[in-house]
């Protein structure tokens, strides 16, 4: 494969953002809807890319560092399937496919971290787990690789269908399934297959395994219904106990075979997450007592499960997506959380389609039941608050607006503010004006 010749020969670094340019990458001219790579080809050749995979129809010289291919994304994707197959003997390496509702970025983490106490480990860098973002963490595979933790998500039904065809996982693991994205999906049952197509691959491959929340009904029949090997786990399931949380242990602590597991996550929906690592690091024989260092040497650092304290208050952020899903355990844990003065930030949650209104409404009357002050950002809430019939000045058009109020006479101390919303509401404006 002439292609995968220069793959190796520009040291297996691919670059898509002619921005991103060191020098020596083997750089691909991706084409959307709102931008075309094609016409940063040639100055990506100027930055130092080695070679540009550019589409034959472009209208660019000959210049012979240009390879020109039929369509630039689908040889992304062929590439990265054959790098797969080929960067060890027979296809040999194993490859832990992730997905889920929430929780998958974290847990993608945590079993990266536990996997490395034996393993050299290569994982989805950030939130690299779209169509493109999946090639890309498949490439980035070395021959040193041991295990690979290749996360994938999903907005839309095919969406998990594809991305299996290109990373061809030997192991899967579906952190959840529950209210997200329903404008593409159509309904949770939409969203249980779609995820659930993770299962199904599996179920076609020899020497599979499923690495299942046996306390999660849904996932459990889900994987009943896939000839796959199952290796269990789950708070019920094992008899973990989640220690009660307080000023001195403001972080999650679970008492896992008699032994207490400190971290660095906030909120007891995580135990889980912990749980899944722990569990992949039992089937890959890494030691218990390294699995649970691995869990409390691991600091959140990506807007998810965080807890920072500022010079005035303290700050639960967990603001890098929300879905009605995510907002429910988030709201359950803030809640039970022992403050004297609690504040909620919260974005709109989008693309919930016809459910929309009624889980914004939803999310309004809890807040107002429990008595929790709340302000609110996104048109979504500013029609709950009217269906609702309260009082709609702590609601704001964006999170900008919402940052200069807090910044204002008004500005919270003492505080514990729970920060969250989907990613179009960029809810981390705030976090300085607290």
């Amino acid at each position: 494969m002439e292609l995968y010749d220069k793959y190796l020969a520009c040291g297996g670094v691919v670059a898509t953002d002619s921005r991103t340019l060191k020098g020596g990458e083997l750089f691909f001219a991706l084409k959307g809807e709102n931008f075309d790579g094609n016409a940063y080809a040639m100055k990506a050749l100027e930055a130092g890319a080695a070679y540009a995979v550019v589409n034959a129809s472009a209208d660019l010289p000959g210049d012979p560092r240009l390879i020109k291919v039929p369509d630039t994304f689908v040889a992304l994707q062929e590439l990265a399937i054959y790098h797969r197959e080929n960067v060890k003997p027979g296809g040999a390496l194993p490859v832990i496919g992730l997905t889920g509702t929430n929780g998958k970025t974290t847990t993608k983490e945590l079993v990266s971290a536990v996997l490395s106490k034996k393993f050299c480990v290569t994982a989805t860098k950030g939130n690299f787990n779209n169509d493109i973002g999946v090639p890309l963490s498949l490439l980035s595979i070395t021959p040193e690789t041991q295990i690979a933790v290749i996360e994938m998500g999903a907005n839309h039904p095919d969406d998990i269908a594809k991305l299996v065809r290109v990373s061809r996982p030997d192991y899967g693991l579906i952190t959840n399934v529950g209210k997200a994205h329903l404008l593409g999906f159509g309904s949770f049952e939409g969203v249980k297959a779609a995820k659930g197509e993770l299962y199904k691959w599996l179920a076609s491959r020899d020497g599979s395994v499923i690495f299942l929340n046996a306390d999660d009904p849904d996932l459990t029949q889900m994987a009943r219904e896939c000839a796959c090997h199952v290796w269990s786990y789950g708070i019920r399931y094992e008899g973990v106990e989640i220690l009660p949380t307080d000023a001195e242990h403001p972080f999650l602590r679970l008492v896992i075979e008699g032994t207490t597991v400190e971290t660095s996550l906030v909120g007891a929906y995580n135990a889980t997450n912990v749980l899944a690592a722990i569990a992949v690091g039992r089937y890959f024989g890494v030691p218990l007592a390294d699995a649970f260092a691995a869990i409390s040497a691991y600091v959140p650092s990506n807007q998810r499960s965080q807890m920072l304290r500022t010079q005035r208050n303290t700050l639960i952020v967990d603001a890098y997506n929300a879905n009605p899903s995510s907002m429910a355990v988030a709201l359950d844990n803030f809640l039970a959380m022992r403050s004297a003065r609690k504040l909620a930030l919260l974005g709109e949650m989008r693309e919930l389609g016809e459910a929309s209104a009624e889980e914004h409404l939803k999310l309004v009357r809890r807040l107002s039941e429990a008595g929790v002050d709340a302000c609110f950002v996104g048109e979504e809430f500013g029609r709950a608050l009217d269906a609702a019939g309260l009082d709609r000045a702590r609601w704001y058009p964006d999170s900008v607006s919402l940052a200069a109020a807090l910044s204002g006479d008004d500005s919270p101390s003492d505080t514990l503010i729970l920060v969250k919303g989907s990613r179009g509401t960029k809810m981390e404006t705030v976090i300085s004006s607290l």
